[in-house]
C-alpha cells in the first residue's frame, strides 16, 4: 500500500516491510511490551523509506488494548499522540445517531475533514497542529449533542505521529497516513477490558448504539486485509490456563 510516496521497493528489501497482504503477529496474553515492540519495529523498518513525519495509524475495535499500546510506542519512537477521540462528531444530536444504520453512523462517527485540516496537513508541512478536542466531560447537551473544549489542544510535528483511536485507519486519510496498523482481540477479550473501565449502565447504551457500527467498519470499510499492520492480542492457551488457575 503505497502512501504519499514512499520508496514501496526499498521497504520491501527490509525484514519488516510492507507487503500486498499485511503482516499479522499475535501476541501472548494482552497488550504489552511483545505488541509494542512488534509496532516499534515496523515503524522503524519503514520510517527511513520516507520523510518525516511518519503518520501512523492505529486502529482497532473498542478495547483492543490501542490506548494502552500508543502509550507505549510513543515512548520508544519519540512520537506524538493524536487521540481520535478527540474529533468524534459529538455535535451530532442523540436522536440522529438512532435513526442512522450502521453504515451512516460509521460515515459520520468522527470529523475526518477536521482530523485532516486541523491535525495531519500541518503536521506533514512541518507546522504545529491546534484543535478544540470533543469535551465528553462537560456532558450531553438537552439534544444529546456534545460541545468541543474551550482550550485549544496542540502538537507540534515529530519524526513519527501517532493517530490512535477506532476508525483512524479510514479511507478518507489514506493519502495523509503512511502506515495503517490494527490492533485486535476477541470479543469477550474486549468486553471484560471494557467493563473494567466503564459502567454497567454506560455499557449498555454504549453497546447498543455502536457494537454494530464497529462491527460494519472492519468487516466492509476497513477490513484487516486493509492494514499493513495486524496485532492480535488474543491470548494463547496457555495464557489462557494460567489465568482460570
Amino acid at each position: 500500500m503505497s502512501r504519499r510516496g514512499y520508496d514501496v521497493a526499498v521497504a520491501q528489501q527490509n525484514p519488516v516491510s510492507l507487503a500486498s497482504t499485511p503482516l499479522t503477529c499475535t501476541v501472548d496474553g494482552n497488550v504489552n511490551d511483545q505488541a509494542g515492540n512488534m509496532i516499534v519495529d515496523f515503524v522503524r523498518g519503514i520510517a527511513p523509506t520516507r520523510p518525516a513525519p511518519l503518520i501512523v495509524a492505529i486502529d482497532g475495535p473498542s478495547g483492543a488494548g490501542k490506548s494502552s499500546l500508543a502509550p507505549l510506542v510513543a515512548a520508544r519512537l519519540s512520537a506524538s499522540v493524536i487521540p481520535l477521540d478527540d474529533f468524534f462528531s459529538g455535535e451530532i444530536p442523540g436522536a440522529r445517531w438512532d435513526t442512522w444504520s450502521p453504515a451512516e453512523r460509521a460515515t459520520h462517527v468522527v470529523d475526518w475533514q477536521r482530523v485532516r485540516s486541523e491535525v495531519l496537513v500541518p503536521l506533514i508541512a512541518g507546522r504545529r497542529a491546534r484543535w478544540h478536542p470533543f469535551d465528553f466531560s462537560a456532558g450531553p447537551r438537552p439534544d444529546g449533542s456534545y460541545t468541543t473544549a474551550r482550550e485549544w489542544r496542540e502538537c507540534d510535528a515529530t519524526p513519527v505521529v501517532l493517530l490512535e483511536g477506532a476508525y483512524s485507519g479510514r479511507p478518507e486519510l489514506s493519502d495523509v497516513v503512511d502506515l495503517a496498523i490494527l490492533v485486535d482481540a476477541p470479543l469477550a477479550v474486549r468486553h471484560v477490558r471494557l467493563r473494567g473501565r466503564e459502567s454497567v449502565e454506560f455499557l449498555h447504551d454504549w453497546h447498543a448504539r455502536w457494537d454494530a457500527v464497529e462491527a460494519h467498519y472492519f468487516a466492509n470499510v476497513s477490513p484487516p486485509s486493509r492494514f499493513d499492520l495486524v496485532v492480535s492480542t488474543t491470548p494463547s492457551a496457555a495464557s489462557s490456563q494460567r489465568s482460570a488457575g
